[in-house]
């Protein structure tokens, strides 16, 4: 009998994460579902237990605490699970680098958004190559892919999670390990509510956004094919390489706040 696959997901309570959770769940992945709201976790683990009838772990986490990476890996350690499936997905929106003078805010958001992105990777990645397999997701987003006039903070934070992530795919290449950053443009979740952003959201057209089935449903083909990078979306996949390109780049950049 093959020996079952997990998956870990962070961020998992809500969004995309939730997602995630229900589609890897549908692919027979066993699952460890991280994320700061017990409750959440414990309501979706039950669900996803006894739809799918698979074995779902619960770990709370506040990834922006730097105690919390190499604490959540301890406690996998301590209870024999494997993780053969990451999912990098906490995040939040984020402080105005110039507006917001709280220092300490920033520092938990780099934390939370980079530095533990890179330390799950740092700390599960190793042995995935070891065993000849593994799949690693980090959610990035199409802001990552364009300059933006706004905060200073939540686009860098994002572009350096698609360049970590294409520097993996490259160097694990060949190994069995897969590494995809997942670069949705406008999605429909919780997060814009959560963040205090949903006047903007309302005032946007709905052709903009994407389902949170599509978005991820995208990032588990696109992983499995061993893409590094998948933009989300047909609208967002065709206007992904005018972003990118010399001559339009400028036209693309969005405004700033008005204060």
């Amino acid at each position: 009998m093959a020996e079952r696959r997990s998956a870990l997901i962070t961020g998992s309570s809500a969004g995309l994460g939730a997602e995630f959770a229900r589609q890897l769940a549908a692919m027979d992945y066993d699952l460890v579902l991280v994320a700061r709201r017990e409750d959440r976790l414990r309501a979706l683990a039950q669900q996803l237990q006894d739809r799918q009838g698979i074995e779902c772990h619960i770990i709370t986490a506040d990834l922006s605490d730097p105690a919390a990476p190499q604490r959540l890996f301890d406690e996998l350690q301590a209870r024999g699970l494997q993780v053969d499936y990451l999912v990098n997905n906490a995040g939040i929106a984020g402080p105005d680098l110039l507006e917001d003078r709280d220092w300490d805010e920033h520092r938990d958001f780099y934390q939370l958004m980079m530095t533990s992105v890179a330390q799950l990777c740092h700390l599960l990645v190793p042995p995935m190559r070891e065993r000849g397999f593994g799949r690693v997701i980090n959610i990035a987003s199409v802001a990552a892919r364009l300059p933006r006039a706004d905060g200073c903070n939540y686009s860098p934070s994002k572009a350096y999670v698609v360049a970590l992530s294409e520097a993996l795919a490259v160097t694990l290449k060949g190994s069995g390990v897969n590494v995809c950053a997942l670069c949705p443009g406008f999605t429909h979740t919780e997060f814009h509510e959560t963040a205090g952003l949903a006047d903007m959201k309302d005032a946007l057209p709905g052709w903009l956004w994407y389902s949170a089935e599509t978005v991820v449903a995208d990032g588990i083909r696109a992983v499995e094919a061993g893409k590094p990078v998948c933009i989300s979306g047909r609208l967002y996949r065709w206007l992904d390489p005018l972003f990118q390109s010399v001559w339009t780049r400028r036209l693309f950049r969005a405004p700033g706040r008005k204060r």
